[in-house]
């Protein structure tokens, strides 16, 4: 059975068994800052297992993407090496929601693998939590299961969890007896719990039963679940009698091109098969996490991702790939997936240009870090003490040619040395505390239990800001600043608000909610915020300015009118830049981001070098012109099916309902969105972009202004224009030649001026050798003279040294508010006195420091008033020198 069948027939067999199917969510685990990547099939529905969410249904099922590469949970360096580790795989599961639990799920279970997949169950085994009781009697109630094939285990087999917190209980996996041979396993007491493949762990059937706090204590959920797990290349590999999972055919077509573009045979050698392995896997990650919106960078995801692409391509010289490869091979991960994940498709525009500038960095500074390597484990070899690479060049590696850490274990394994990674660990912590920075906090954010009590009672808000601005509506919920409950606000107090009807629209896709204000007969509050919690809640931040608000009382919101227009404008204009950003650059442009208010927007987006001055105005041209086309605004509620064969485009990650809003203008620009917009294209106004920067690897930020803002700000550039055309008595026009003509006249100006400086300062060169000094039988030369800058003072010294016959010269200036310095000592003199020295006990005097060669040294001081001081004190500091 292939593995797309068996993916089908699993979400067929509990679509019948009531569940519902839901879709894969993104790589990108939302809401989560614990989790680098969704590494399981229960990380969308974590705070459904919590009582903090509602679903429209308590049965699901899916067919989740995974990445296992950082984290609790990171198989990144044991692929290539065994027969099950990915770093990416899909996990098959169902889920109950307080529905069914533990009989149920074995049952579901049972069948599926034995009927609907017909493994028999003559070979099937299976473990329990040592102390679950209760499944190990359900077990024995299932008659087929071969008597004694229960076997109970401890928690670190059959207890599951989440991460350090979250969701857990007790579990009880399914093994299949591959049978002896299956496994290199010379245990002759090998049985469930040996760590070789021999009793393959199928499927885990966690009872999710607790939620484990930061410090390790266990509370109920509000309701016993099912969370269960099987792993797609697993089972298929063995429907299909293979023992490796890269063995099966949902890494076939993958290793087919390897073999192709590097005339290896798959099968042929150990340690090309390895490599084969790691590309192929690593291929597969690649193109889903691009696909979720994670680009190459040096720090959380992106590292990861730069780690999981370089690792391939370290692997591809060991097939003799010399050339870029890892294009091909994506583009085969997508021709295989794509049917089961259309969104690949959507992205491969922008996966071709990640891996091929990811790999071309990548062997830039892959040869170069490589031969420093070799280097270095040749003098360890060689050298007959301990050959262990030290932690501190393993990070110079990474930190001067990025050069992964997994690179070097890899080689020094191949090699035989001994890696320091506990030194490489203390040389990255200050990197790595970054990345835990950025997902550090108390896990899942939960609804302060104002909100969850409204989302228990059911409660959702009907948006009406579509069609008006202004309704009447009850309140149905108050929750006070600290999140409560409460039956009223008063006059002076902050809170939230619920109505079952409202015109505000909750921040949604980077949009800013409405702001406003809600009357009642005598009172009023002003909105000042407007946020989504859950599923349909819409709460209103206001601020009681008069009156008592109180439940029950009838209200009218009012959206402030201005701000949704201009807001609008800017989203409107959003989906305009997105569509010229496209048609300019490439359809490797995806947004990444974006936030739309009143005042502005920003927009970010997928591209790998910085834009032109050129391509921003010919990106600027292309939205004023549709602008001016004027095309309506329409919008239509498709099913997201629909929606994405017509050409609307869809956001990074993002997860939407089975049907979805499009916002189409005219011909140009088609997409998923929520948000509100002007009725036509022309009521944007103007378009005007402020900048563009870079604000991640291969991620770049527009920011712009439109309609009034826009008008403005072209006003306030004219009117600069005109004031500096007045000051410099030309027409606006003539600007850029005429204040180009004055920069001329300055530089040469300035360079006259340094010549001169440089004349005068020299022209008493002979005065100063001959008002000399003598020192302790030394000639000295000591002088305060006049200075355009620090060179002046160098060419000066030069003049000096090489007319000074034997002595000491100390010369000092005054250049813009600070002391220049410099020493200088003949050759003959070195060995009793340094300039450095000389120099260095001066310059304190004006508050600086500085040294040099013993011949000759400068120095700076922040102490012009000093300089006199300094200069006439420099036969002193000499003699007590010599």
């Amino acid at each position: 059975m292939k593995g797309n069948e068996i993916r089908s027939r699993f979400l067929e067999y509990f679509k019948g068994n009531g569940h519902t199917v839901a879709e894969s969510s993104s790589l990108v685990p939302k809401d989560d800052p614990t989790l680098l990547f969704t590494n399981a099939g229960m990380v969308q529905f974590k705070r459904v297992f919590m009582g903090d969410d509602k679903r429209g249904y308590v049965r699901a099922v899916t067919s989740q993407k995974c990445v296992r590469a950082g984290g609790k949970h990171n198989d990144l360096e044991n692929v290539g090496y065994t027969a099950r580790h990915h770093t990416f795989f899909e996990m098959l599961g169902n889920f109950s929601f307080g529905d069914y639990f533990k009989e149920e799920a074995i049952r579901l279970a049972w069948n599926f693998l034995t009927v609907e997949l017909g493994l028999p169950a003559e070979k099937m085994w299976v473990s329990v939590f040592e102390d679950d009781d209760e499944a190990f009697a359900l077990w024995e109630k299932v008659e087929d299961l071969p008597k004694g094939r229960i076997v109970r285990l401890g928690e670190k087999d059959n207890f599951w969890a989440m991460g350090d917190t979250g969701p857990c209980g007790p579990c009880s996996e399914i093994h299949i007896d591959q049978g002896v041979g299956s496994s290199p396993c010379d245990n002759p007491n090998c049985a469930v719990g040996c760590d070789c493949d021999r009793f393959l762990e199928l499927w885990n059937l966690v009872f999710m039963q607790f939620n484990r706090a930061e410090d390790g204590s266990l509370t109920a959920l509000p309701r016993p679940s099912i969370d269960t797990g099987m792993g797609l290349e697993r089972v298929a590999a063995v429907l299909q009698g293979k023992f490796n999972n890269y063995d099966s055919d949902l890494f076939a077509p993958i290793i087919a091109v390897l073999e192709d573009i590097s005339g290896v045979k798959y099968g042929a050698a150990a340690d090309t098969d390895t490599a084969i392995r790691v590309i192929a896997d690593h291929a597969r990650a690649t193109s889903f996490l691009v696909a979720d919106g994670v680009l190459p960078s040096n720090e959380g995801r992106g590292y990861v991702l730069r780690r999981i692409m370089r690792r391939a391509v370290r692997y591809g010289k060991k097939l003799g790939l010399e050339k870029p490869f890892m294009d091909r091979v994506t583009k085969a991960v997508c021709a295989e997936m794509q049917n089961a994940y259309p969104q690949l498709v959507a992205t491969a525009a922008l996966l071709e240009k990640v891996v091929n500038n990811e790999e071309e960095r990548f062997r830039e500074t892959l040869e170069h870090g490589l031969v420093q390597l070799d280097e270095k484990i040749s003098q360890l070899l060689t050298s007959g003490g301990d050959a262990v690479i030290d932690g501190p060049f393993i990070f110079k590696l990474y930190d001067t040619f990025g050069f992964p850490f997994d690179i070097v274990r890899d080689i020094a394994l191949e090699r035989g040395v001994g890696f320091d990674e506990a030194g490489f660990a203390t040389a990255m912590a200050e990197q790595r505390a970054k990345s835990r920075a950025s997902r550090k906090g108390e896990g899942v954010k939960l609804h302060d239990e104002g909100v969850k009590a409204l989302a228990d009672a059911g409660k959702k808000a009907e948006f009406l800001g579509y069609e008006g601005l202004e309704a009447d509506s009850v309140v149905e919920g108050l929750l006070s600043e600290q999140g409560s409950g409460v039956e009223k606000l008063v006059a002076g107090e902050k809170g939230r608000v619920f109505v079952a009807a409202t015109p505000f629209y909750a921040e949604a896709g980077g949009q800013m909610g409405d702001r406003g204000s809600v009357r009642w007969q005598g009172g009023q509050a002003s909105v000042y915020a407007t946020q989504a919690e859950g599923t349909g809640l819409i709460l209103h931040d206001l601020l009681v300015e008069e009156g008592e608000l109180s439940l029950g009382l009838e209200v009218t919101l009012q959206v402030d009118d201005e701000e949704r227009k201009a807001t609008a404008s800017n989203h409107s204009a959003t989906h305009l830049l997105q569509a010229a950003l496209i048609s300019v650059l490439g359809d490797h442009v995806k947004q990444s981001g974006s936030l739309v208010g009143p005042e502005r927007l920003r927009f970010d987006f997928t591209n790998f070098s910085q834009l032109t001055a050129a391509e921003i105005a010919q990106v600027e041209t292309l939205v004023n012109e549709q602008i001016r086309n004027n095309a309506v605004i329409a919008t239509d509620v498709l099913s997201k099916q629909e929606a994405i064969a017509g050409g609307a485009t869809a956001l990074f990650g993002e997860k939407y309902d089975d049907d979805v809003r499009v916002v189409s203008m005219g011909d140009y620009s088609r997409e998923l969105c929520g948000g509100t917009h002007v009725g036509a294209t022309g009521e944007i106004g103007l378009f005007v972009i402020l900048s563009e920067s870079g604000i991640a690897a291969g991620v770049r930020r527009i920011e712009a202004l439109t309609g009034r803002a826009a008008l403005a700000y072209v006003q306030g550039r004219l009117s600069t224009g005109n004031e500096l055309a007045d000051l410099l008595s030309c027409k606006s026009g003539d600007l850029v030649p005429k204040v180009e003509s004055l920069l001329t006249a300055v530089k040469e100006g300035e360079k006259r001026v340094a010549q001169l400086a440089g004349q005068l300062a020299s022209s008493g060169l002979d005065d100063l050798l001959n008002n000399a000094l003598t020192v302790a039988g030394i000639k000295v030369v000591v002088a305060e003279v006049p200075l355009e800058n620090a060179k002046a003072l160098r060419e000066l010294g030069d003049k000096v040294r090489d007319n000074l016959e034997s002595g000491i010269a100390v010369i000092g200036g005054a250049v813009g508010g600070k002391v220049a310095l410099l020493a200088i000592v003949t050759k003959d003199l070195v060995d009793r006195i340094q300039a450095g020295r000389i120099v260095s006990e001066v310059s304190g005097i004006v508050g600086g420091k500085g040294g040099g060669r013993p011949d000759m040294a400068q120095a700076g001081g922040t102490m012009p008033d000093k300089l006199s001081e300094a200069i006439a004190s420099v036969p002193a500091i000499i003699e007590a020198m010599l």
